[in-house]
């Protein structure tokens, strides 16, 4: 059960003052919500501060509660982190008492508010949390109940139901910055949210919908334009697919790509470093054709390209639902080591209903790969909350597996978190098996 409440019935002495759990993963989240605050007339220039831990966080609410001010705490994590920001927030909350707001948002928040609130927060922002994080402001400052606002959950103190008023607001991506430049919160473009692939095994679709929502091409030039104006020379983007920009469906718009990343150039300038097709914008293997890596040839600096193969087995891929074949992987490897390129092939290990003929298939593709000039960017399978294989547990990673990737890894081959990741999961796994049955929401 989560500990008592923010006290609601105080009234606020001045605007609240946001204090933003700027750690973890949940950077970019919260360099988007905050700067939407300054997207609004009504709460530009709030008071918003960066606490880089809990100790900076706990300094942060007690400055605020001894200038007899309001505070409204933000936090933003992916599932992975999910019990070391709950430690987190303890150690906050014993240390600063009811003294602010705790508002948890992002997708693991959305997929669990129950489990989320229980941990201690006060408040689940749901679903896209740029309008809300505005309306809770506003809430707090005016001296309304933000537990009423749509977009939020929170837990009834008088039995510990779950009350939900549904996901946020969803607007266009051009009606908020991608980043916070009044702090210098610089990050990577998000030019597309949603995906229209729905893999079973990621997160994104199910937070932001199964389309595509994109940032005008106009839109990322006044930013890029802002950054250079700040001193920025990097550019990079967050898509879950790169080139789809532009599209509303599977087909890919080069034309469309091709204008966005012409502007980014323009305004970015000759000097700058622009990286596209590399985390956080890795590229589909179907979208790979000559004409897409010669716009990216042009316009872009980075010759590494993060390229989604996940598995070599056909039949693997197509109960996740990835879309594409292992000849699409082979092919796109062949096209871009021609363009001068180096993929850098995403496989992701121990995915649900594998046997051994699919790891073996998995490998030797890896192998033959790596011969023909790429990289392997190994993962682990995470059963991540909100997605259709939260509840899957994870194929065994066959010590023949680990071996093969030790051997890649040894020569320089292949890379990527798949120890450490087996160990979240089988946390993931363990945390799933300890949770009492999901309330039924009002």
């Amino acid at each position: 059960m989560a500990s008592a409440p923010w006290d609601m019935r105080a009234s606020p002495l001045d605007k609240p003052v946001v204090v933003a759990m700027h750690t973890r993963s949940g950077l970019v989240g919260l360099n988007v919500v905050t700067a939407a605050l300054d997207a609004d007339a009504r709460t530009q220039g709030l008071d918003v501060r960066f606490a880089k831990g809990s100790d900076a966080m706990i300094d942060a609410l007690r400055d605020v509660a001894s200038a007899g001010r309001r505070a409204i705490a933000l936090w933003s994590f992916y599932s992975p982190d999910f019990a070391a920001t709950a430690r987190d927030l303890a150690a906050v909350k014993e240390a600063t008492g009811a003294s602010a707001l705790h508002v948890a948002g992002g997708v693991h928040a959305t997929a669990e508010p129950l489990a989320t609130l229980s941990r201690g927060w006060d408040l689940v922002a749901i679903g896209e949390g740029e309008h809300t994080t505005i309306e809770l402001a506003l809430a707090v400052a005016s001296g309304r109940d933000p537990r009423a606002l749509p977009g939020t959950a929170h837990l009834d103190p008088a039995g510990g139901r779950l009350v939900s008023h549904g996901p946020g607001e969803r607007r266009p991506l051009d009606d908020y910055p991608p980043f916070n430049a009044r702090h210098r919160k610089w990050n990577a473009l998000e030019i597309t949210r949603g995906c229209v692939y729905a893999c079973s095994f990621c997160q994104t679709p199910y937070m932001f919908k199964a389309r595509f929502r994109h940032r005008s091409v106009a839109d990322v030039r006044r930013h890029v334009d802002q950054m250079r104006e700040c001193g920025s020379r990097f550019v990079r983007f967050l898509t879950p697919t790169s080139l789809s920009y532009g599209s509303a469906d599977t087909t890919p718009d080069l034309d469309a790509v091709d204008a966005l990343l012409a502007s980014v150039r323009e305004g970015a300038g000759a000097d700058a470093k622009i990286f596209f097709g590399t985390f956080p914008s890795e590229i589909r293997p179907e979208h790979i054709t000559p004409r897409a890596l010669e716009i990216l040839a042009r316009w872009c600096d980075n010759r590494t390209l993060v390229i989604g193969g996940q598995s070599g087995s056909d039949r693997i891929l197509e109960a996740t639902r990835r879309g594409h074949t292992v000849d699409d992987v082979v092919r796109a490897v062949e096209l871009s080591v021609k363009a001068g390129f180096r993929p850098d092939v995403d496989f992701l290990l121990g995915l649900p209903g594998e046997d051994e003929s699919d790891r073996v298939a998995s490998m030797t593709l890896a192998e033959r790969l790596v011969g023909m000039g790429a990289r392997i960017h190994s993962h682990a399978f995470m059963p991540l909350p909100g997605t259709p294989l939260r509840d899957a547990e994870p194929s065994p990673i066959e010590p023949e597996t680990a071996l093969a990737m030790a051997r890649l890894e040894s020569k320089g081959k292949a890379y990527g978190q798949w120890r450490r990741q087996v160990v979240t999961a089988e946390d993931l796994v363990r945390a799933r098996r300890g949770r009492a049955p999901a309330a039924k929401a009002d």
